[in-house]
């Protein structure tokens, strides 16, 4: 696994608070009529922000394996109550802030060095040593049908 630097998780993070942006767009588009002119300039900024989110989202994923990214990307859950508490004033339950502590402690575990956490990679031990030995196949000789000499 690749070394990731924190600012590389950095901007992962970023990626995904802009990510969450949508479900802010999305919260706000719901109080307008649909097709209104309101409706269609926020559900065309929604999409604007999701075009954004994905030319930067390509780009990430060449810094860190798949699913580290993926990962990080729970942290909207983070972002949306934040959103939801300060723009929306909804009510914060702790059920929800301990999901969102036990997501960030994961996203923590996944963004650590293997060595840090004492965790080494798994090899494929799928093959005994007598297979390792010996990898040829074995085929049975065909059987002659010509009794006794030649053509």
């Amino acid at each position: 696994m690749k070394k990731i630097s924190p600012l590389s998780i950095l901007a992962l993070q970023g990626a995904v608070l802009i990510y969450s942006l949508t479900t802010v767009i999305s919260k706000f588009v719901s109080n307008y009529k649909f097709l209104s002119k309101e409706f269609l300039l926020l559900y065309f900024l929604d999409f604007a922000v999701l075009g954004i989110y994905a030319v930067i989202w390509q780009q990430l994923l060449k810094r860190f394996e798949l699913s580290i990214a993926y990962a990080n990307k729970a942290m909207t859950l983070l972002w949306s109550l934040l959103w939801s508490v300060t723009l929306f004033h909804e009510g914060v339950t702790m059920p929800k802030v301990i999901g969102v502590l036990l997501v960030i402690a994961g996203t923590i575990i996944l963004n650590s060095p293997n060595d840090a956490l004492g965790d080494t990679e798994v090899a494929d031990d799928s093959q005994t040593d007598e297979e390792e030995e010996d990898d040829s196949i074995d085929v049975p000789e065909p059987e002659s049908n010509m009794k006794g000499g030649s053509l």
